[in-house]
């Protein structure tokens, strides 16, 4: 990439306006963003999972890129999941651009539904534990959704002052509409949750084929630079990790399917070898219910409390 990326909580420059915003570790909820500058206008890559964290977010772009909220001319929202639009309020001046899909997803996970999950959350119960594991860092408290105010299907064409701005959309994959944002001329792609660098991609969508296609599409590209969703920067030997993951899950989750194995222990059975070692590993249960959702040729809205305790079961069952 020409460049050694830290990975540390804050805005880091990339070069020629272009800018990367990284939430270590990248966990549940810790998601990374971005800013496209040129010539006085501003394109904002998704906001954060709070209004909190997204103020900390623009106010560290106005002290370092000179760029205040209401200068931001255009949010691009990724895809639908909170900790890339929870945070859209704080930016509600500019037009707010995503898949028609994506925004169509967007008030089915509504944060006063995570509120009021947290609020009955207790130690008391695997659920209760796993939740605040995830989500307790977050304020969901009085947070409404700003919707986005335009929507477009396949690519749309943007300029940020002079700059070429591409929006690609690639989903279903992760979710129902997920996209990339391309800067060209930088050779810089922003991905959204289509990469995970690190940490375990989850499948709230499908199918896989679409997403294995989305990152082949990333590997053609000319690109110096990589900002995942989730994670630290990262070059295209990331991508191929990420899509050798979507490989690996699909081509275990087929033969126990046929076999006629419940999700939860087909989860259970397949060996995670070097995927162990990346966060939030317990995802391998989403992934392998939405995989079987796909080989069955059905597609339901995600049942969130259900899975989220499939995920604590999977997690205290490990050694």
């Amino acid at each position: 990439m020409g460049k050694h990326w830290t990975y540390r909580e804050g805005l880091h420059d990339i070069g020629n306006g272009v800018w990367a915003y990284l939430q270590p570790n990248g966990s549940w909820g810790w998601s990374n963003a971005g800013l496209v500058t040129d010539s006085g206008a501003s394109l904002l890559v998704d906001t954060l999972f709070d209004e909190r964290l997204t103020a900390k977010m623009l106010a560290d772009m106005q002290a370092a890129a000179g760029v205040r909220a209401n200068d931001i001319a255009t949010v691009v929202n990724t895809h639908a999941n909170g900790d890339h639009t929870y945070g859209n309020r704080l930016v509600a001046n500019a037009e707010i651009i995503a898949s028609e899909a994506g925004a169509a997803e967007m008030e089915h996970v509504p944060p006063a539904v995570l509120a009021t999950m947290l609020r009955q959350a207790s130690d008391a119960d695997r659920l209760g534990r796993y939740l605040k594991h995830c989500f307790a860092a977050f304020d969901f408290e009085g947070l409404g959704i700003t919707l986005p105010t335009r929507t477009f299907r396949g690519e749309l064409q943007l300029k940020v002052g002079s700059k070429a701005v591409e929006l690609i959309e690639v989903g279903p994959a992760h979710t129902g509409g997920d996209i990339l944002v391309h800067v060209p001329a930088d050779r810089v792609i922003y991905t959204g949750d289509i990469l995970f660098i690190g940490g375990t991609p989850i499948i709230w969508a499908g199918p896989v084929g679409n997403w294995i296609r989305a990152c082949d599409r990333i590997l053609q590209m000319d690109l110096d630079v990589i900002v995942p969703g989730h994670g630290p920067v990262t070059d295209k030997a990331g991508v191929r990790e990420v899509r050798e993951y979507l490989r690996f899950v699909d081509a275990e989750a087929r033969p126990r399917f046929d076999a006629g194995m419940g999700f939860e222990e087909a989860a259970r059975d397949i060996a995670l070898g070097r995927y162990r070692n990346w966060l939030d590993y317990e995802r391998i249960v989403v992934n392998v219910y939405s995989l079987y959702q796909e080989y069955a040729g059905v597609r339901q809205p995600p049942d969130h409390a259900r899975l989220f305790d499939a995920m604590a079961a999977y997690l205290e069952a490990q050694p």
